[in-house]
C-alpha cells in the first residue's frame, strides 16, 4: 500500500465544559518489501478543533443530549466531514458529568447516530491517561528514566497518571477541581457533595449564601492543593477520604516531574482563566498550587495542551492498528467493549490444552452475567516460539475450549503481543471452516482492559482501542 487516509473524532464532555477534535490519521506499511507488512499511523493531522462550550444540562443530573448532539453535527459541518466518514476515535464523558443520571445513555447515543466511534466512555483511570496523551506527557516519559505525574484537573475532578518510559504506571483520581465552588454576585451559589462530605467534621461549615470572600473558602481551596500535594508524596493511605474518587493510588515508585494539563493547568501556564466567564475556584487553586511549599519539590514540566488535553488525546490518540498479519471474519466487526483475559503461554505446547481450559473457565465466570454468556478475548502473553506442530496444538485446544459455543454474536476473540495472528487464525480455519474467528497481533493488554476493534480498513488492518471501561458513581 502507498498511504491509506482515515479520520478520527474525540468529543469530551466534561463537568465544566464540552469540546471536540477531528483529526486524520494517514496509515503506512513501514516495513521493508521482503518483511511481514507492518501497518502504522505515521502521522496524526488535527484537521479541526471546536471552540469550547460550556456543558449543557437540562437540570444539576440530566446532561442536555440534544444540545450535545446539534452542537456535535454543527462541528462536522465545519470540520467538512461526515459522521459516517469517522472510523475511530472517542467519546467520553468526564469528570462530575460521569456521575449525572443519563451519563451512560448519552455516550452511548451519541456514539450509536455521530460516527464509527470506538471508545464510548471513559471511567476516571482511562480519563487520566487519555489526558496525559493528549497532554504530551506520555511521550516526554519515553525520553527520560523520571517518573512523571500528569494531573489533569477540570471542573470537578483532578485525574492523575503516572509515567515512566512511555509506559502507564499507575493512576489515581481525586474531586479536585475548579467547579466545585461555585458563585453569583459575590455569594456563594453551589458547593459540590464531596466538598459538603470534607466539612462534615467542621464545627461551622460553609454554605450556599455565604460570602465569596469567606476565608474557609480559601481554607477548602487549600485543603484541596494538600490533597493533590500528598497524593503525588505517597501520603494519602486513607481509603475513605473524602476527596478521593475510586481507589488509592496505584503507583509504587515516587513521583519526581509534574505535568498540569485540563482547564485549572490554563491558568497555571497561560495566565488564561475563565474565570470571569465561569466565577468559579478555578484560578485561585491554581495560584494555591503553583505556590505549594510541597509541590515546588517535583520538576515542573509543561504541557503541550492544557485545557483541550483530553479532547486531543481522544481524537489522536486512543486507537491503535492491529497490522496486516491478522485473520479476521469481517461480518463479525464492529464490536466494542469486549473484555479481556490474559492467558499466560510461557509453557510447553503438552500443557497448551491445560492452560486454554482453565483461562476459559476463569473467563467464563468473570465476564458471563447470569446465564448469558458474553464474548470476550484471550490475550496471549509470552508464547514461547512455535514450530507448526506446536501452532497446531494450540489452534485445536482454543476450538476444543471454545468453538463449542462461539456463533456470530460469540466469536472466539484471541489477542497476542507478537506476530503468530495469521497463522493462528488461519490454522484455526483450516481446522474448522465455520467458526466466526478475530484473531489480533501487536497489541498490548491485560485483564481488566476492554477493547473495541473496528471495521475492517481497506489496507486489511483494523483500528483497536485498548480500554478501561467504568462509569463513575458519586
Amino acid at each position: 500500500m502507498k498511504t491509506e487516509k482515515i479520520y478520527s473524532a474525540g468529543i469530551d464532555i466534561g463537568t465544566s465544559t464540552t469540546k471536540m477534535v477531528v483529526s486524520s490519521f494517514l496509515l503506512k506499511n513501514v516495513a521493508g518489501v521482503t518483511h511481514v507488512p507492518r501497518i502504522e499511523i505515521i502521522e496524526k493531522t488535527v484537521l479541526h478543533q471546536s471552540p469550547i462550550i460550556k456543558t449543557p444540562f437540562i437540570n444539576k443530573e440530566i446532561i442536555d443530549m440534544e444540545k450535545i448532539e446539534q452542537f456535535i453535527f454543527q462541528q462536522y459541518q465545519l470540520a467538512q466531514i461526515a459522521p459516517a466518514d469517522i472510523a475511530t476515535g472517542a467519546i467520553i464523558i468526564t469528570g462530575e458529568s460521569a456521575t449525572k443520571e443519563n451519563a451512560s445513555e448519552v455516550v452511548h447515543a451519541i456514539a450509536d447516530t455521530a460516527g464509527h466511534f470506538l471508545v464510548a466512555t471513559a471511567g476516571p483511570d482511562l480519563e487520566g491517561i487519555i489526558a496525559a496523551k493528549g497532554a504530551g506527557t506520555l511521550q516526554q516519559s519515553k525520553n527520560t528514566a523520571k517518573v512523571i505525574a500528569n494531573i489533569d484537573i477540570g471542573g470537578g475532578t483532578a485525574n492523575i497518571a503516572v509515567m515512566q518510559y512511555g509506559e502507564v504506571i499507575g493512576t489515581c483520581t481525586l474531586h479536585v477541581g475548579g467547579r466545585l465552588i461555585e458563585f453569583q454576585n459575590g455569594i456563594v451559589q453551589s458547593i459540590s457533595p464531596p466538598i459538603m462530605k470534607l466539612m462534615e467534621k467542621w464545627s461551622k461549615p460553609l454554605k450556599v449564601g455565604d460570602a465569596a470572600e469567606d476565608v474557609r473558602v480559601t481554607q477548602l481551596i487549600q485543603e484541596m492543593a494538600d490533597i493533590v500535594a500528598m497524593t503525588l508524596s505517597g501520603q494519602l493511605t486513607d481509603e475513605q477520604h473524602p476527596l478521593l474518587l475510586g481507589h488509592l493510588p496505584t503507583w509504587n515508585k515516587p513521583v519526581e516531574a509534574v505535568v498540569f494539563s485540563g482547564g485549572v493547568a490554563a491558568c497555571i501556564y497561560e495566565q488564561a482563566c475563565t474565570n470571569r466567564q465561569y466565577d468559579d475556584i478555578g484560578e485561585k487553586l491554581a495560584t494555591y498550587l503553583l505556590q505549594h511549599e510541597q509541590l515546588q519539590s517535583f520538576l515542573w514540566l509543561k504541557p503541550e495542551e492544557t485545557a483541550r488535553a483530553t479532547v486531543t488525546g481522544a481524537g489522536t490518540q486512543t486507537t491503535e492498528i492491529s497490522g496486516a498479519t491478522i485473520q479476521v471474519d469481517a461480518e463479525v466487526l464492529p464490536l466494542k467493549n469486549v473484555p479481556v483475559f490474559d492467558c499466560h503461554m510461557d509453557t510447553n505446547s503438552q500443557e497448551f490444552d491445560y492452560v486454554v481450559k482453565i483461562a476459559v473457565e476463569r473467563a467464563d465466570a468473570l465476564f458471563s452475567i447470569q446465564e448469558n454468556r458474553s464474548p470476550f478475548a484471550l490475550y496471549f502473553s509470552q508464547l514461547p516460539y512455535l514450530s507448526f506442530q506446536d501452532v497446531r496444538t494450540l489452534c485445536e485446544a482454543i476450538l476444543k475450549h471454545l468453538a463449542t459455543i462461539s456463533s456470530k454474536e460469540l466469536p472466539i476473540i484471541i489477542v497476542i503481543q507478537s506476530d503468530y495472528a495469521k497463522v493462528i487464525g488461519q490454522t484455526i480455519q483450516a481446522i474448522n471452516q465455520t467458526v466466526p474467528i478475530i484473531c489480533i497481533d501487536q497489541i498490548k493488554v491485560e485483564t481488566g482492559d476492554y477493547i473495541d476493534i473496528g471495521e475492517v480498513l481497506p489496507s486489511g488492518v483494523v483500528p483497536v482501542v485498548v480500554k478501561t471501561l467504568a462509569f463513575h458513581s458519586k
